[in-house]
């Protein structure tokens, strides 16, 4: 099972998001997944980082990315990323892992959140509301990683384990 890097609300600050990916690569994660909120050109060069053992190749590690309310101009963030190789899966993303489905959005959408629920995800993973969540209704579990200007984030595998496993 991969381990997933999860990002939210960068609100445009790049050193930070920068500092914030080194950290999930030093802890492992094989997929970078930015929940929204990203706010600036840089923040998604900062997204754009090597595989770690693959630099000689050029492969970079997979990040994928939903807008959240405060990205305005999804046309030129979406081009942007899109020429950065950066997969754009505005609004809703979805991964099945493992045979584990793990579905992704910023957040600020109940209608969206709900049919998660009723779709039964394995997984449910947004930002939006700065204030970490890890908990399960029914059979998904939802997390939110929070805002991490000035946390320690974490990253994680698809289990049932704690956020962190």
């Amino acid at each position: 099972m991969p381990k997933i890097g999860l990002l939210s609300d960068s609100h445009g600050r790049a050193g930070t998001t920068r500092r914030a990916v080194s950290t999930l690569l030093v802890q492992g994660a094989e997929i970078l997944i930015h929940l929204g909120d990203i706010g600036s050109m840089e923040v998604l060069d900062a997204l754009l980082v090597e595989a770690p053992g693959q630099a000689a190749r050029g492969q970079t590690l997979p990040a994928h990315l939903v807008f959240g309310n405060v990205d305005w101009d999804h046309a030129s963030m979406t081009r942007y990323a899109r020429h950065l190789g950066l997969h754009v899966d505005h609004p809703v993303g979805e991964l099945v892992l493992d045979g584990k489905r793990l579905r992704f959005m910023h957040g600020d959408d109940p209608l969206a959140m709900s049919k998660a629920l009723a779709d039964q995800v394995d997984y449910l993973c947004h930002g939006h509301s700065h204030r970490m969540r890890d908990e399960t209704q029914g059979s998904t579990r939802i997390i939110n990683p929070v805002h991490f200007s000035g946390l320690q984030p974490t990253a994680w595998r698809c289990s049932t384990a704690a956020v962190g496993s």
